[in-house]
């Protein structure tokens, strides 16, 4: 149980604190698992574009640079304030509603329940965030391949033209999809854990550094244990060319099992489980960071 007084606005201003710390942490990994989740059929006989997590990172820095690991991250980062902002916020707001008085103690299943709350919160920010940064990161420095998009905005603006804001928020129900029971997940794992590692007749905010990481970075992993299938699905989905999946992900569903199996579904799975760890465990050292600056200076936010 928890019963940590719960406060949406320090919610809110920590979380922002912490996406930033995540994006800094994981995104050449990101960038590496959308690539494979991405990458085109080899064709009979041919071997395929990437062998694998460290092939295509091998591949992406010979051929673009170090810098090709950290495309599309202006996105991400741009967004990722106020995105984790918002979702420690939802967390905050979902935890409140289940309570009666402020520091009631929540069981499992409510902080499993305020975490999804937090996931339909951070959608509206979510999904066309997602959009650009899977079109960007999926664009090769190859010669052969001109590059469309020269940055976030322009991959914006040329989304807005091409098929209005529709087509800037393609994506919408698979990142719901993916962003509800993971974020339930999320939130859940790492209150439990902060839980088990307190020490007896201690509180949450005496926690040893390390056991913060530990905590935040077992989130990560639990949260995409739930999210790589639907995740595959909606990088697919977001980057495909308008028109080849009519009825959305549903069929993006169907042909991936018709022509790749049930495994393509866990395409990309190396890289997230590698960056989930060290990301995460970035994210809540810097909320928690964050949430005991805002305690210790405002306390009556």
């Amino acid at each position: 149980m928890s019963g940590q007084k719960t406060s949406p606005l320090k919610n809110f201003f920590a979380g922002g604190f912490g996406g930033m710390c995540l994006v800094s942490a994981g995104h050449p990994l990101d960038t590496i698992k959308v690539r494979l989740q991405t990458m085109p059929l080899p064709m009979a006989g041919q071997k395929p574009l990437y062998a694998g997590t460290f092939d295509c990172a091998k591949k992406i820095i010979v051929k673009e640079g170090a810098l090709g690991l950290y495309k599309g991250m202006a996105a991400p980062l741009t967004g990722v304030s106020p995105m984790f902002a918002v979702c420690f916020l939802g967390f905050g707001i979902g935890k409140r509603l289940q309570q009666t008085k402020e520091d009631d103690p929540l069981t499992m299943i409510q902080l499993f329940n305020a975490g999804m709350i937090s996931g339909v919160f951070t959608t509206a920010i979510m999904a066309p965030g997602e959009r650009i940064k899977c079109l960007i990161q999926v664009q090769a420095a190859d010669s052969k391949t001109p590059i469309k998009y020269k940055g976030p905005v322009d991959c914006a603006k040329q989304l807005y033209r091409e098929g209005g804001i529709r087509s800037i928020y393609k994506g919408t129900a698979a990142t719901l999809l993916r962003d509800v029971p993971a974020s339930g997940m999320y939130f859940m794992t790492y209150e439990w854990l902060q839980q088990v590692l307190t020490p007896e007749g201690k509180s949450r905010s005496d926690l040893s550094a390390g056991r913060t990481l530990f905590a935040g970075g077992m989130a990560g992993i639990f949260n995409w244990m739930v999210a790589i299938p639907p995740d595959v699905l909606k990088s697919r989905l977001q980057t495909a060319p308008e028109g080849k999946y009519p009825n959305g992900i549903r069929d993006v569903f169907r042909l991936m099992l018709k022509e790749e199996g049930i495994g393509a579904l866990y395409k990309g799975a190396t890289p997230v489980m590698l960056r989930a760890f060290p990301a995460n465990a970035a994210c809540f050292f810097g909320y928690e960071l964050a949430m005991k600056f805002l305690n210790k200076f405002t306390p009556n936010l």
